[in-house]
């Protein structure tokens, strides 16, 4: 199990009109708001699944990972030791109850979890282990576990893991009191974050989204598709991974020689991670990062994280504005979403992005 630092992980940034914490704390190594290679995020999450191998030998397990930055970290998690696996999400899925829940300090605050599928495994686990980027309080976990334990009679155990925790002795002392179990790799500390990233001037470069029709290379590969915003064992989900990571490549004309940027979809990030991760095996130079709802302040300083912000409209949900950070040229861009909205409105806008900065060997794949 490889260590890390505060200083391996961390970077500040300004939150953009945001009253409740206008510090956001950017990993990195994540592969969300910075490009990192695919094996670099994956060594990450898999030291963080090894604390929870030791501590949960002979439990039954499901892992739920938090939207949006938090789903391929729980999607690894789980993968690394077996268990089930399922997401939060801010998406509509039809046909499904909810377990309501919000996240007070985010841009979005809404969170919740499919009812029904909580419903069919609550009786077959031992515990919930809860999968974050970032602890800062543990408020919004304390909701869920407060929510899930109100509705259902059996008493299962719960525990949270992140690659950060930032909680001070208070609220650590709330979750000791209820039993509750946390492990992290790098415990943070707080207090200079707010001054920190009010120092910067947010004087970077941002982009407005073009929406104009472009040509789009679009490849549908329905084949062994698994939605994590629903419940699902993790063994299937990587079998499912590596399927779509093979099926990409066998249709990509990527050279040993090539750089390339493989991009995720808001909470789809797990699969372009993965897919990144196996070109890096295969000795290929690939960073792996994805669009995302957070509306980072960009600045100008060479010690702050994005410089540069283009905004999108999401492959989801054409009138909802999206964003993707720091983008540059590449021999080969690889997009990877599961959104089933028939408008190309969002697809448009990341295109024209990523060729406006030089790209020009651009393939969506869709995985639904």
């Amino acid at each position: 199990m490889k260590s890390y630092t505060q200083q391996d992980m961390v970077r500040i940034a300004k939150r953009e009109n945001n009253t409740k914490r206008s510090y956001l704390v950017v990993n990195r190594l994540q592969g969300k708001h910075i490009p990192v290679k695919g094996t670099d995020a994956l060594e990450v999450f898999d030291s963080l699944a090894e604390k929870l191998k030791t501590a949960y030998k002979n439990e039954k397990i499901l892992i739920a990972g938090f939207a949006e930055t938090a789903t391929a970290i729980g999607a690894r998690l789980a993968i690394a030791i077996g268990s089930y696996y399922i997401q939060t999400t801010r998406e509509p899925i039809e046909g499904v109850d909810y377990l309501y829940f919000t996240e007070s300090h985010s841009h979005a605050t809404e969170q919740k979890l499919v009812k029904n599928d909580i419903d069919s495994i609550i009786n077959h686990i031992d515990r919930i282990v809860f999968a974050e980027d970032e602890v800062t309080t543990g408020n919004t976990i304390m909701k869920i576990i407060e929510i899930i334990e109100k509705t259902y009679s059996r008493k299962v155990k719960f525990s949270v893991a992140s690659l950060l925790n930032g909680m001070d002795e208070e609220h650590l002392a709330k979750y000791k009191d209820k039993g509750i179990d946390i492990h992290y790799l790098v415990k943070t500390q707080h207090d200079t974050f707010t001054e920190i990233a009010d120092s910067f001037k947010g004087d970077g470069e941002y982009v407005e989204r073009n929406g104009s029709p472009t040509i789009l290379t679009e490849i549908p590969i329905p084949k062994s598709y698994i939605n994590t915003r629903r419940l699902c064992d993790s063994r299937d989900y990587a079998k499912a991974c590596r399927i779509f990571a093979d099926s990409i490549l066998e249709r990509s004309q990527i050279k040993q020689t090539d750089t390339v940027l493989v991009i995720g979809t808001e909470e789809f990030m797990y699969p372009a991670i993965y897919t990144a991760s196996v070109l890096n095996e295969k000795g290929i130079n690939a960073v792996t990062h994805s669009t995302t709802r957070s509306p980072i302040a960009v600045s100008q300083e060479d010690n702050y994280p994005v410089h540069k912000r283009f905004e999108l409209a999401s492959f989801y949900d054409e009138d909802r504005i999206t964003y993707i950070y720091d983008l540059k040229k590449y021999d080969n861009v690889i997009i990877i979403t599961d959104s089933t909205n028939t408008s190309f409105v969002g697809h448009c806008t990341l295109i024209n992005a990523l060729r406006s900065v030089g790209n020009k060997n651009i393939t969506i794949y869709r995985w639904c």
